[in-house]
């Protein structure tokens, strides 16, 4: 079923979702937020949009064109809902299309993000296509967002990525392959104690070697609210 809901707290803004399918998760908002965005960038992409809450949530902050790429036509035809309902036509671009048959010029992003599948195809697959596309590295891989990130994004821009710990080591081996200087690492804390599974990851195209760990996040207190962080993310 489709519904419509508020995109986090601003009431000015929604956001359609298939709940037979996915929603967007906190993994997006943590990406949305990570981003820095400065007066400078004029163009940004962002790759395996989902429903595209990333260029949404971007748009809040800046006046650059986004571009978002969905290969999944029935989440694109969501995302242009959204786009289309919360007036954003003129600053967001939606492109259904497969990343590695995106046709244009070197050197033509000040930023890119992706919040990508998350796990190799040899984890079992959900009975659901479209769920299996969106966290299944079956239409896309690893490989193929750095080699369009290395075509498509200028010198010297911006580079970030939302993904699991436990391929932290692969992501930052191929992001230097692919000429994608890793620069900064955020770690994301279910709660203080645990384990982090997920992690914020930047990178510098043709970026000088040198990398921080910036101050992690924990999401949730002890008795399972939200942190402040979180509270303030969602607005």
């Amino acid at each position: 079923m489709i519904v419509k809901n508020k995109l986090l707290n601003y009431s000015d803004m929604v956001i359609y979702q298939n709940n037979e399918w996915f929603a967007f998760s906190l993994d997006s908002v943590l990406l949305a937020d990570f981003v820095v965005l400065t007066n400078t960038e004029k163009n940004i992409i962002d790759l395996c949009c989902g429903n595209a809450p990333i260029g949404m949530l971007l748009s809040k902050r800046t006046n650059a064109n986004i571009v978002s790429v969905e290969i999944q036509k029935e989440i694109c035809d969501l995302a242009n809902k959204s786009i289309k309902e919360n007036n954003l036509e003129k600053q967001i671009k939606i492109i259904n299309e497969d990343i590695n048959k995106l046709n244009y010029n070197s050197d033509t992003f000040d930023i890119v993000t992706v919040n990508p599948p998350y796990f190799k195809n040899e984890v079992k697959l959900n009975a659901n296509t479209i769920k299996s596309i969106a966290r299944h590295e079956i239409k896309v891989s690893l490989d193929d967002i750095f080699k369009i990130t290395k075509k498509i994004l200028k010198n010297g821009g911006k580079f970030y990525m939302v993904h699991r710990v436990s391929r932290l080591l692969e992501i930052l081996d191929k992001m230097r392959i692919y000429n994608l200087e890793p620069k900064e690492l955020k770690f994301v804390y279910s709660k203080v104690n645990s384990d982090s599974e997920i992690v914020l990851i930047k990178g510098i195209k043709s970026g000088k070697p040198g990398m921080k760990v910036s101050s992690f996040v924990v999401v949730h207190n002890e008795d399972g609210s939200y942190c402040d962080e979180i509270r303030r993310m969602y607005g």
